[in-house]
């Protein structure tokens, strides 16, 4: 079979568990793309083939069924026509059988209907860092009871308290009294040994991502992440610019996040930002942000906001400006787009859809793309550096991240986090263009 050779390790441990009917748990994390799947496809069709002519069932969890455990199907099917067996399998809707042999593929998710399922050769759960806890000890671990079948827990960590992180936990334990291994870790360094092309791609992700940022630590480096501070002291530093405040445009290319003032909140906040693309990443293309200014509004009816606010994004001659449109927002990125056409964006907050935000905000920074401006004397900065340093990151099951200020306000960490989405606009500076010859053009917002 064509495995590297930590995967061939892997895969001779979860069989000769099996064949031995020892009852062990196996914990496996691989990086990303690292061939965990791999693995475990291998893995179900040597042991179809071993066991079709006696029977039995292996019982694959996954999350959710669609896509992770349909991803799965075809990846047995592709494996079992790859060795020759294109003829002889069969196919329902969440099974794949060899002879009397069936290899089931199940849902994890919380309302899904498993109980009376049997696991006769192997339990396998698949993202185990996403899977519910209460519902693996209760419904899918005592499958195998009948038949002392070993179980496989694949994932990568996530926030310390999932459930692959409980089962690694126990197993390193475990190892320690009886010299008996059970967890296998790869990271993206040991994969790299393999394979120089993947070596070439997690280094390209890491100069995208940052070496600090959560998804990079977890699904590359094995390590997991802990709530606590949104940004390190390390990234407060990268953060900090060599440049001044602008009172007005210069000819680059200047973008704007705007979190608008909700209930309890008496302050609306538009970040601006000059792209810069001549350090683009080369696999990437995504240019440096240089905050250039704040303008901040503080107990203005939305009646007066708006129209200051076209005035400002008209004399910055923003490209796109990425507006909270959740809430009160809703109506002023209703007015905003009428007024000023494509160049608005909305944004509306969800628990997902904020994660997002908050992963884009941590790469931006990490990698060293951000920075922000110098004024000893700005009011605005004074808040914005007090936000940033109070901001907090909460990490919950599904690779889901919170964000924000959760004591006071944050509306300069939100309107930052919007300017970072507003980025994604690719415009071009046209080669040898200057940063002069606009001047003063004055109108600057209410200022705090």
């Amino acid at each position: 079979m064509k495995l590297w050779g930590y995967q061939a390790e892997v895969g001779r441990a979860i069989v000769e568990s099996v064949l031995s009917r020892d009852g062990r748990v196996i914990t496996v994390e691989i990086a990303r793309q690292g061939g965990k799947n791999e693995i475990s496809a291998h893995i179900e069709l040597l042991l179809l083939v071993l066991f079709s002519p006696y029977g039995g069932n292996i019982i694959k969890a996954s999350p959710s069924f669609d896509p992770q455990g349909l991803i799965s199907v075809r990846r047995l099917e592709d494996r079992l026509c790859e060795y020759g067996f294109s003829g002889f399998y069969r196919r329902g809707r969440n099974f794949i059988g060899l002879g009397d042999a069936r290899v089931y593929f199940l849902s994890a998710d919380r309302d899904s209907k498993v109980m009376g399922m049997t696991a006769d050769i192997l339990l396998e759960v698949d993202e185990a860092q996403d899977v519910i806890k209460e519902k693996f000890w209760r419904e899918f671990r005592p499958m195998g009871a009948s038949r002392n079948a070993t179980c496989v827990l694949y994932g990568t960590p996530w926030d310390g308290d999932s459930l692959l992180e409980e089962v690694k936990e126990m197993n390193i334990k475990l190892e320690r009294k009886d010299g008996i291994r059970r967890h296998f870790s790869y990271s993206w360094e040991e994969v790299s040994k393999f394979n120089p092309a993947y070596r070439r791609y997690v280094e390209a992700e890491r100069e995208r991502l940052g070496e600090e940022h959560p998804l990079f630590k977890t699904q590359y480096c094995l390590e997991p992440v802990r709530s606590g501070k949104l940004f390190s002291e390390r990234a407060l530093l990268l953060m900090e610019g060599d440049f001044g405040r602008l009172s007005s445009p210069l000819g680059g290319v200047y973008i704007g996040g705007l979190d608008v003032a909700g209930e309890g909140y008496s302050r609306t906040v538009l970040t601006i930002g000059e792209l810069d693309f001549s350090d683009a990443s080369p696999v990437y293309r995504e240019p440096s942000i240089r905050v250039v200014e704040h303008v901040s509004w503080e107990g203005v009816p939305v009646s007066e906001l708006v129209p200051e606010l076209c005035e400002v994004i008209k004399l910055w001659g923003l490209k796109r400006v990425c507006v909270d449109s959740t809430g009160i927002g809703e109506g002023v990125y209703s007015m905003l787009r009428r007024a000023l056409g494509r160049v608005i964006k909305p944004f509306k907050f969800t628990q997902r859809s904020k994660s997002e935000l908050g992963f884009k905000l941590l790469s931006a920074v990490n990698s060293g793309r951000l920075k922000v401006y110098r004024d000893e004397s700005s009011y605005d900065l004074r808040n914005f550096w007090e936000e940033v340093r109070r901001a907090r990151s909460v990490y919950k099951p599904g690779r889901v991240m919170d964000f924000g200020v959760f004591d006071g306000r944050d509306d300069y960490v939100m309107s930052l986090a919007l300017l970072v989405e507003a980025s994604e606009f690719k415009e071009r500076v046209a080669e040898g263009r200057g940063r002069d010859g606009l001047g003063a053009l004055g109108v600057q917002g209410r200022r705090v």
